[in-house]
């Protein structure tokens, strides 16, 4: 008779993460590194300029065809609430409300274009069955072939990969420190407790 598993698993059991490294990030699927990409605004570039950036990026693939692209947006979803504004506007019978209802519709469209450049890139790379040596090696490999296409490229440590995890799982918009454990910051507060001195009901 087969048992159940009633044991839970927790949040980084099911993401399939171990711990942090000296360089990244252990996965049951490998050691993963993460390189931050200084973004380029592409609507000031001429478009021989930008057919040059995408023909580097092509090389920089080639080069490194292991290399993955990561993209966030630290920024809010909009379209949602475009959409209600939409259907409220059309439903509304006074024109003064429609007017604030188009006012309100025109400053999303202005906050969602000012928003626009608070993407983030990162490159990742798995190093699966790599000793430390090997894994330093790859970095520096990367670095100098990112370097050489022209990206400004940079390792993400531990405190900037946490920030990436916080922006990819919508957990932290503008990119809080996060504890490693749920609560250290409760605890680590020599305050919080004494927010309960005298409490009798508890």
């Amino acid at each position: 008779m087969k048992i159940a598993n009633n044991k839970r698993k927790s949040t980084k059991e099911l993401l399939g993460i171990k711990d942090f490294t000296d360089y990244g990030l252990a996965t049951d699927s490998g050691e993963l590194l993460f390189f931050k990409i200084e973004p380029v605004n592409i609507s000031v570039l001429s478009n021989e300029s930008i057919c040059y950036k995408v023909n580097n990026l092509a090389i920089l693939l080639t080069q490194l065809p292991e290399l993955q692209i990561l993209s966030t947006d630290a920024k809010e979803n909009f379209n949602d609430n475009k959409l209600y504004l939409e259907t409220l506007e059309k439903s509304e019978n006074k024109k003064k409300i429609r007017d604030l209802i188009q006012e309100d519709s025109k400053f999303l469209d202005k906050y969602q274009t000012e928003m626009a450049t608070a993407r983030q890139f990162a490159f990742v790379i798995n190093c699966r069955n790599l000793k430390p040596e090997q894994v330093f090696d790859t970095i520096n490999n990367i670095v100098k072939t990112a370097t050489e296409q022209g990206f400004e490229i940079k390792r993400m440590e531990k405190e900037d990969i946490k920030r990436l995890f916080a922006f990819y799982f919508d957990a932290s918009y503008n990119g809080d420190e996060i504890s490693d454990y749920d609560g250290e910051q409760c605890v680590m507060d020599n305050n919080y407790f004494g927010k309960f001195e005298g409490r009798k009901d508890i």
